[in-house]
């Protein structure tokens, strides 16, 4: 794949899923990469990193992903640094770790990081793209969004929705020249698994392995270069959805004795 001069902005980029996008996007040609993250400190280290191994070609901004102003700034800063965006990874996700009692707050605010930011940053920088003939939008979600998440309620939920925008997304501008790419890896070594290890949610996830942050930005790079809307690193996935789709009471049934096999393990029955 080659990027040629691609300007693009990852969001949630300072480690894990999104420094390794960054960091594939630049040896593929890309003209520059703001990396993008809330702690502007975390971001524009990350940004120095990247910028030691592939030159000047990396920005680090500090934004939140789910505030329209934050994101104009970011966009704009980015265009006078590199040009015209051309490419947009919404990656920035927070998992709750909390199942039905999660309060109202917890609900906003993942709400608003999984799925709000990318409605927001398509706001922004979608209509551009179709005006100047195209562009392309990669959309983090998860496995998750495809099946669903044992011990997180509003991962689950919330997940789901970011792959129902990103398919209205390929629906409605498609045809004018939008490339949508929905990525939904499993399970990946980074700090929101590492850091939420002892939870149900993060150990249903580790339980079944996890690759590292290299192999997802491979899987991103084939797929974009095959034009692929579902990105699955982990192809067993859509053997699992399929099943989901074929048999949902065989798969529910399925899914309950995964999460009693993680109960087990944690010494909960």
């Amino acid at each position: 794949m080659s990027l040629d001069g691609t300007t693009c902005i990852i969001t949630g980029a300072r480690g894990g899923i999104g420094y390794a996008l960054a960091d594939r996007f630049l040896a593929d040609g890309a003209g520059g990469v703001a990396v993008v993250d809330l702690d502007e400190a975390d971001a524009v280290a990350a940004a120095d990193q990247l910028a030691a191994v592939h030159g000047d070609r990396a920005l680090g901004l500090g934004a939140d992903a789910s505030s329209a102003d934050d994101v104009e700034r970011v966009v704009a800063a980015t265009e006078e640094r590199f040009g015209p965006v051309g490419l947009f990874a919404a990656n920035a996700g927070i998992g709750s770790g909390q199942g039905l009692m999660a309060d109202d707050e917890t609900w906003d605010r993942i709400w608003r990081v999984n799925v709000m930011a990318h409605v927001v940053a398509a706001r922004i920088v979608v209509p551009s793209m179709v005006e100047r003939g195209g562009g392309t939008f990669l959309a983090t979600a998860s496995a998750a969004g495809l099946l669903a998440q044992i011990g997180d309620a509003g991962y689950s939920v919330t997940k789901h929705a970011a792959v129902a925008f990103a398919e209205w997304l390929a629906i409605t501008y498609g045809d004018q020249g939008l490339r949508v790419h929905c990525l939904c890896p499993q399970g990946v070594n980074t700090d929101m698994i590492r850091g939420g290890r002892g939870s149900s949610a993060a150990e249903t996830v580790a339980m079944q392995g996890l690759i590292e942050p290299a192999d997802v930005a491979e899987a991103v790079a084939v797929a974009m270069d095959e034009g692929r809307f579902l990105v699955l690193p982990h192809p067993e996935v859509a053997d699992y959805y399929q099943r989901r789709a074929t048999d949902p009471d065989r798969w529910l049934a399925g899914m309950r004795r995964l999460q009693a096999r993680v109960v087990g393990a944690m010494g909960g029955g």
